[in-house]
């Protein structure tokens, strides 16, 4: 172990090696000479054969030379103690390999390189991750830790098939936009309370997407692990939603536009509002909304009703089960058209 943990570490040293043999070129010479040695160990370790022992020892007695001087005694339990460094270099250094192979993968296949916390995730797109629970023991952690690697080895196909917006559809839904013939279709999988799916609204609707595309609109309340949501009232406003879905009505787009694109008297963003406002305090205000868009009293008594009960609740179900077990999503806004599902804010 110890002449492979010597070449990864001479690998690292030779990027300054490198730079300091423009000036001391018989620094380079030095440290080629030691690294092509390494090498060679080390090829023969990867192919089972025996490592020249001198190489070994030639990395240790260099590094306990001084200490054979002033402290015999230490020699041996040195020895061991870089023989026990050796291994854990190797180590951390095949571990960081694996991990950095399924981060990337798992950026490639959900937009994310954390599967169980996307938000954790710096270089993935922006998200309002899908978070799993956290493991409270190191038996767990294992078992996610491959189930990790499994979703990621599951949903690689994904990125390869054609995905039509058509095949992951749950009725009864509307649209951003009045419905046109000539325009293609495309889904738009958004949580009322995350701020990335509102910037990402508005950057639709800046750009014109909503008018080059039949956008629909699915809403989907993050779920946390202990069966509460991401964030508050994001329930009631997805069941009023789909309560005047299940009723052909045509507030839906009027309250998704109001909700991302409006504020209130006080220049509060209305999602800001929701986020802060009591249950009672959110349904009003809801209900305040679709008397401004032009619901009647029996209208208004009827989403209510329907907002509550068991079909909405079946509805909301089956668009769970189609974000996260057919789509696969691993955080929102997540949009499909084109043919293609794309992750997280959308850019023009």
């Amino acid at each position: 172990m110890v002449c492979i943990a010597a070449f990864i570490i001479l690998c690292l040293v030779g990027v300054f090696v490198a730079i300091l043999s423009i000036f001391r070129r018989d620094i380079g010479r030095k440290y080629w000479a030691v690294f092509k040695k390494s090498w060679g160990c080390v090829g023969k370790k990867v192919t089972l054969q025996k490592c020249e022992t001198n190489f070994k020892d030639d990395v240790k007695n260099s590094l306990l030379s001084k200490v054979v001087l002033k402290h015999p005694k230490w020699v041996k339990p040195l020895g061991t103690a870089i023989e026990v460094g050796s291994v854990l270099i190797v180590f951390i250094t095949i571990w960081s390999l694996v991990e950095s192979i399924k981060a990337l993968l798992a950026i490639w296949v959900f937009g994310t390189c954390n599967v169980s916390q996307p938000e954790s995730c710096a270089l993935g797109a922006e998200v309002c991750g899908i978070e799993a629970a956290e493991p409270t023991n190191p038996i767990e952690w294992t078992g996610r830790w491959f189930s990790e690697w499994g979703e990621i080895f599951t949903n690689i196909p994904d990125r390869f098939h054609s995905w039509n917006a058509e095949d992951y559809l749950v009725e009864p839904y509307s649209f951003a936009t009045q419905y046109q013939d000539n325009k293609p279709l495309a889904v738009d999988i958004f949580d009322p309370g995350c701020t990335i799916c509102m910037q990402s609204y508005r950057n639709q609707k800046d750009s014109g997407f909503f008018e080059q595309n039949n956008t629909v609109l699915m809403v989907y309340p993050i779920e946390l692990p202990d069966g509460g949501y991401k964030f508050a009232n994001s329930d009631l406003i997805a069941r009023y939603i789909h309560a005047s879905d299940l009723l052909d009505t045509d507030y839906t787009m009027q309250i998704v536009d109001r909700l991302f694109t409006e504020s209130d008297d006080n220049g509060v963003n209305y999602q800001a509002v929701f986020l802060g406002a009591s249950r009672e305090k959110a349904e009003q205000l809801l209900q305040e909304w679709l008397q401004d868009f032009g619901a009647s009293k029996k209208e208004i008594e009827q989403i209510q009703r329907a907002a509550l009960g068991d079909e909405v609740t079946e509805i909301m179900a089956q668009v769970k089960t189609m974000v996260e077990s057919t789509i696969h999503v691993k955080g929102i806004p997540t949009l499909i058209y084109d043919g293609k599902k794309h992750n997280g804010l959308y850019r023009p």
